[in-house]
């Protein structure tokens, strides 16, 4: 079944996220919203869905970067971001660890904000400590984009968007970054918007 994914400005994507205890998370119920959830990120298409997103206030995220995504992007493209494909997970309430600074910036986008993208720095690596969909602890240890998905869709679960992160001057619409930006790497781009 395919959610509705909400947009910003619903007070359910502001707020903190409740957990939820092992036996929820091995409910019908989770299990059928996990599936539902996974069906509404292929649909859309995204990399990552957080259950605030479809207008549920609990910690749980599915994330899959699938392989089809990037056929046709250039490799010094997926060798600048370490974008690889990642295989579908579920995380639930997850505690995340910055291993480092946030100095890695790219252009990000989001489900709940449609159409626009900006620059957002994020840390190159994280581990998260969490349940899994049954509800069993799992450590994931995770760079590049793997990283930077991670770190925003743990976002979502503490009532936090990219537009929360993002260098303001970079904002704009997908449909003027693919026409004027989407070539120029990061650094051109950030001389060219001019300071923050």
């Amino acid at each position: 079944m395919r959610l509705k994914i909400v947009q910003v400005g619903e007070s359910v994507l502001r707020e903190r996220a409740r957990e939820l205890t092992r036996d929820e998370i091995r409910s019908r119920e989770t299990q059928e919203l996990i599936e539902s959830m996974r069906a509404t990120m292929y649909d859309a298409p995204g990399v990552g869905l957080a259950a605030p997103q479809v207008g549920l206030p609990i910690q749980i995220a599915v994330i899959e970067d699938r392989k089809e995504y990037t056929k046709d992007a250039p490799a010094e493209f997926l060798k600048e971001r370490e974008r690889k494909p990642v295989p579908f997970h579920v995380i639930v309430n997850p505690k995340i660890t910055l291993l480092g600074e946030p100095e890695i910036e790219f252009f990000e986008g989001c489900l709940s904000l449609g159409g626009f993208t900006a620059l957002v720095p994020r840390v190159r690596s994280v581990r998260v400590n969490c349940l899994d969909h049954r509800g069993e602890p799992k450590v994931i240890e995770a760079t590049g984009w793997h990283a930077r998905i991670l770190q925003h869709e743990v976002d979502h679960l503490a009532g936090t968007v990219y537009i929360d992160r993002m260098y303001s001057r970079s904002f704009m619409s997908v449909d003027n970054f693919n026409r004027y930006w989407k070539d120029r790497p990061t650094a051109e781009i950030r001389q060219l918007l001019g300071p923050k």
